[in-house]
């Protein structure tokens, strides 16, 4: 190779070097920060039903169903979510969808009846629509095929993180009665309130396209923009209804369905059962409750990394959420043991891991306007099962007097899911 050419190389390969870690360093953090407060008042119903339920007089029927249809008006708007971000503004989108959830979830605090609950819960959840597929969208304006599932590996880890912070955090606030106020009353304003602070931020903060970004040099813009114009230019152009229609995401939608039922029964059920098995307090379940996403947040972070590494996604999907068929097996023996219950639960909650290569199958395979309907899609699909998954559990709970029926219909969902994951080809390989 010619001097001036093996220059011109070396160059341009430490341009993108440098790009793609300043985007990762300027972007991932606050992203992650914002998934953060996004599960706190996502969950938070979940610590708060264990003295709600009390105070109130709330069966697990009640319970279950107003963790369960938060996801109604979610589904809703999740496909026009991810096509606002994709053809207004990112910046405007997050800012807006924040400051209004989080104004919601302080008012959650203030309900006395079954369906005053049922009603915050539901302009909640579409109040949170636009979020999650709007910022996977978002992450494809600035993250190539190469980087795309750790980086959303790295988000994503918000949500076991915010079950290690929220989760002791809400077992002390529920042992406090301030002014005259029940402890369930504090969480849900104490964790709505940042919401809103972090949608002002994210207003001034967040830059909506690369070409816009005056925080990266003149050269690190430039290839960035055509870095991911040259993979956009590579994959098959489909309108939005094809997209729709394909096979391929049709399967992603089903296994996402079946993977998301699994894990909402679990996010929402896990403080109730361990209560009820062991009889230990709320302050103690919080920080119990805490364990099991430890291990989630290490195993979802490393498969991103490895998943990135090999370039390979639809193993990397399928085995972490068939592994979690094995504790849920030696649950359905209902284990009185603290330790061996919270060492399942840990085993059960790396089914999460799939998440960030699960999501690189869906927007390495299509671009723009398809990718936002495909994610709005089979996010809007896989919501479903937050509302179907807790309703079910809490039904079956109060039906039979037991958690048996609830965790075979998990298993059984858990395996349907593993199953679908090996059938969904993988998408076309860029050059790394």
């Amino acid at each position: 190779m010619p001097a001036a050419r093996a220059g011109t190389v070396a160059g341009t390969d430490e341009v993108a070097i440098h790009t793609r870690r300043q985007i990762a360093v300027r972007l991932l953090p606050f992203l992650f920060v914002l998934y953060v407060a996004n599960y706190l008042d996502r969950t938070s119903v979940a610590y708060a039903a264990l003295e709600m339920s009390r105070d109130l007089g709330f069966n697990d029927r009640v319970i279950g169903l107003s963790a369960g249809i938060f996801f109604v008006g979610y589904v809703a708007l999740q496909i026009p979510g991810a096509l606002m971000v994709e053809h207004w503004s990112a910046r405007r989108c997050v800012a807006v969808i924040m400051m209004v959830w989080g104004s919601l979830t302080v008012l959650t605090g203030l309900v006395h009846t079954a369906n005053q609950l049922y009603a915050a819960r539901l302009v909640l959840g579409a109040a949170e629509a636009g979020f999650f597929p709007g910022v996977m969208v978002y992450l494809s304006h600035w993250f190539t095929c190469q980087d795309r599932a750790k980086a959303t590996a790295n988000f994503m880890a918000a949500i076991p993180l915010s079950f290690i912070l929220g989760s002791p955090l809400a077992g002390w606030i529920l042992g406090h009665h301030w002014l005259g106020m029940q402890g369930w009353r504090w969480l849900f304003a104490l964790e709505g309130m940042p919401a809103v602070v972090l949608g002002m931020v994210a207003y001034f903060y967040l830059t909506d396209w690369p070409a816009e970004a005056r925080w990266l040099p003149v050269a690190q813009r430039e290839w960035i923009v055509k870095a991911l114009e040259a993979e956009k230019a590579e994959v098959r152009r489909v309108s939005s209804w094809q997209a729709l229609r394909s096979g391929r995401v049709q399967l992603l939608a089903a296994a996402a369905f079946t993977e998301y039922f699994v894990f909402y029964s679990l996010a929402f059920w896990f403080p109730t059962i361990l209560k009820r098995w062991t009889g230990i307090s709320d302050a103690r379940i919080g920080w119990l409750g805490a364990i099991p996403y430890v291990v989630c947040l290490a195993a979802m972070v490393f498969n991103g990394w490895h998943s990135d590494r090999h370039r390979e996604r639809r193993l990397h999907s399928a085995i972490p959420v068939l592994l979690g068929t094995i504790p849920l097996l030696a649950l359905l023996a209902m284990p009185r043991s603290i330790g061996l219950i919270i060492a399942l639960f840990s085993m059960l909650v790396v089914i999460q891991a799939f998440l960030p290569t699960f999501w690189a199958l869906v927007t390495e395979s299509l671009c723009k306007t398809e990718a936002a309907t495909a994610v709005g899609f089979i996010n809007a699909v896989g919501s479903i099962a937050g509302f179907a998954g807790p309703y079910a559990f809490g039904y079956l709970a109060n039906r039979t007097g037991s958690f048996s029926a609830g965790l075979t219909t998990m298993l059984i969902s858990c395996a349907i899911s593993g199953l679908l994951l090996l059938r969904v080809p993988e998408a076309p390989k860029s050059p790394a």
